[in-house]
C-alpha cells in the first residue's frame, strides 16, 4: 500500500504544534509549574543553548506566562543543565535526559575531537587525560582556562586550550551556575556531570530513544533529519528496528519520512499565529531539509559573519523575518528584518508579539522601541 503524501504545509503544522508554537502552553500558576517547565523541555527534546540566555526566550514563545525565574531556578536547583550534546553543542536539557542523551551523542564528540584537536593531542593517552580532567573538575568546578593550566602541568607539550576541549569531549561537562541563571554574569565554569548531579550516566541506552524523542519533537522526518539534528551518523539501523511501531509517509519529493503513530499531524489549514523564535532555536536547525520552516532563499540570510543565528520571525508558520534586541539607557528596542512585503495585520501581530517580547527582556526599562528596517 503506497505511503500517504504530505505536503510542505502538512509538514509545518506538524513541526509547529510539536514545538507548542501554534498555541502557547498554559503554565499552572503554583506547585506544578516547575515541572511543566520540565516537561517542556523534555517535549522540545532540549533547546540550543550556546549563548546563554536564548533558551529564556524559547520557552516564553511556547509558555503562556513563563516568567525567567522560572528557569532559572531549575538550573540553580540542578533540575536542568546545560551540557554538549546533539551536534556537540550546548543544550539545555532535563537532568534525566543529560543522563540519556550524553551517552547517545558521544561519537560525535569523540569524532569533533578528532577532527579539530586530533593532530594536537598525538601522543597524549587521552583515557589519562580524561581521568585527570574529571578529578581536578569533582574537586571545584573549573573554567577552561583554569582547567588547560592545570592539566598543562601534566602534558607540557600540548596547548592548554586543547588539552581542556579534549577533556570537554572525553567527560561529560555540565555549564554550572552562575552561568545562564537569567539577571546573574558568570564565566563558564564547569563540572562532571555525574558528580552535579549525584547519579552516572544512563548505561547503555538504545539509539532507539534517540529516534523517538526526536520524531516526537521535530517529526514526521527522514533519516537524514535525525542525523542532521542529531549528528549521529548510521541512525538507518535503529530506524529500521522501529519501522514496526512507526507510521511512514512521503513528502511531495518522494523521500520517506517517519513518525510516531499518535503524534499531532494537524489539519494544514490549521492558522499559524505570529511568532518571535529564540536565536539558535531549534526549530530550524534540526533538519537536512529545512523547507518546511524556511525557503532555501531566506536560510541563506540566516547566517552572520560572527556565527550569531539570529532570532526569526514566524508569519504563518514561515520564517519571513529576524529579530534582535538592543539596550541603551533610555530605552530598549526590537529591531525587525522583513525579509519580504506582508500585509499590515500581519505587521501589526509582530508589533504586539514584539511588545510582549521586550516587556519580557527588560520590564524596567525606561521605555521601548519597535523598529522595521526597510525591505531591500
Amino acid at each position: 500500500m503506497p505511503a500517504d503524501v504530505l505536503s510542505l504545509r502538512a509538514l509545518n503544522r506538524a513541526l509547529l504544534a510539536r514545538q507548542l508554537l501554534l498555541g502557547r502552553a498554559p503554565l499552572p500558576d503554583a506547585g506544578a509549574r516547575a515541572d511543566r517547565v520540565i516537561e517542556t523541555v523534555e517535549q522540545l527534546a532540549g533547546l540550543q543553548a550556546q549563548a546563554p540566555f536564548p533558551p529564556y526566550y524559547g520557552l516564553w514563545s511556547r509558555l503562556a506566562g513563563f516568567r525567567p525565574g522560572d528557569l532559572a531556578e531549575l538550573i540553580l536547583d540542578r533540575r536542568v543543565v546545560r551540557i554538549a550534546l546533539m551536534r556537540g553543542t550546548i543544550h539545555l536539557v532535563s537532568a534525566r535526559d543529560c543522563l540519556m542523551l550524553r551517552p547517545l551523542v558521544q561519537p560525535v564528540l569523540d569524532r569533533g575531537l578528532k577532527a579539530i584537536f586530533g593532530k594536537q593531542i598525538e601522543g597524549v593517552d587521552t583515557i589519562a587525560l580524561a581521568a585527570a580532567g574529571r578529578v581536578l573538575l569533582e574537586e571545584k568546578p573549573l573554567t577552561f582556562s583554569e582547567l588547560g593550566a592545570l592539566l598543562a602541568e601534566q602534558w607540557p607539550g600540548h596547548p592548554p586550550h586543547t588539552l581542556a576541549q579534549a577533556v570537554r569531549a572525553l567527560v561529560p561537562l555540565i555549564q554550572v551556575p552562575p552561568r545562564a541563571v537569567w539577571g546573574a554574569a558568570g564565566q563558564s565554569a564547569h563540572a562532571s556531570a555525574e558528580a552535579w548531579l549525584g547519579r552516572p550516566l544512563d548505561a547503555n541506552p538504545p539509539l532507539e530513544r534517540l529516534v523517538t524523542r526526536y520524531l516526537a519533537a521535530f517529526g514526521p522526518a527522514t533519516v537524514r533529519d535525525i542525523q542532521a539534528w542529531s549528528g549521529l551518523t548510521r541512525i538507518r539501523e535503529p530506524v529500521e528496528r522501529l519501522r514496526p511501531s512507526l507510521r511512514i509517509f512521503r513528502d511531495e519529493q518522494g523521500n520517506e519520512l517517519f513518525d510516531l503513530p499518535g503524534s499531532p499531524r494537524p489539519d494544514p489549514a490549521t492558522p499559524a499565529p505570529v511568532r518571535l523564535v529564540a536565536e539558535f532555536d531549534n526549530l530550524v536547525l534540526s533538519h537536512a531539509d529545512r523547507t518546511r520552516v524556511i525557503s532555501g532563499q531566506n536560510r541563506k540570510r540566516l547566517f552572520t559573519r560572527n556565527g550569531i543565528f539570529p532570532g526569526t520571525v514566524l508569519i504563518n508558520g514561515f520564517v519571513l523575518g529576524i529579530w534582535r534586541i538592543t539596550r541603551a539607557r533610555d530605552a530598549t528596542a526590537l529591531s525587525i528584518d522583513m525579509f519580504e512585503p506582508v500585509s499590515g495585520r500581519d505587521r501589526d501581530a509582530v508589533t504586539r508579539e514584539g511588545e510582549r517580547l521586550l516587556a519580557f527582556a527588560a520590564p524596567e526599562a525606561p521605555g521601548y522601541d519597535i523598529r522595521f528596517a526597510p525591505i531591500p
